[in-house]
């Protein structure tokens, strides 16, 4: 039965059986939403600019992992050291 009015789904029952057509529309218009946007809106990238920072990553990373490896012998010796000294 096709239905005449034009509140459907607004009426003073239950909103339950129209909840999934809201959620299935707004679920539809995010997407649609988030796919205009990687299109039209981002800036992306060149391929020379992502490895340039792909390149200052790896450096950093790799500068903090080492600056991490000194720190941790370094108190690992300090840490012998005073286990030494209460030792004897």
């Amino acid at each position: 039965r096709a239905s005449v009015s034009k509140t459907e789904c607004r009426a003073f029952e239950s909103l339950l059986p129209c909840f999934d057509k809201i959620l299935a529309m707004k679920i539809g218009l995010y997407f649609k939403e988030a796919y205009n946007e990687l299109v039209h809106k981002v800036t992306w990238p060149t391929w020379k600019e992502l490895q340039n920072s792909a390149l200052v990553v790896m450096i950093a990373s790799l500068l903090i992992a080492l600056v991490i490896l000194v720190m941790d012998l370094g108190f690992k010796n300090l840490m012998e050291l005073l286990y030494g000294l209460f030792k004897a």
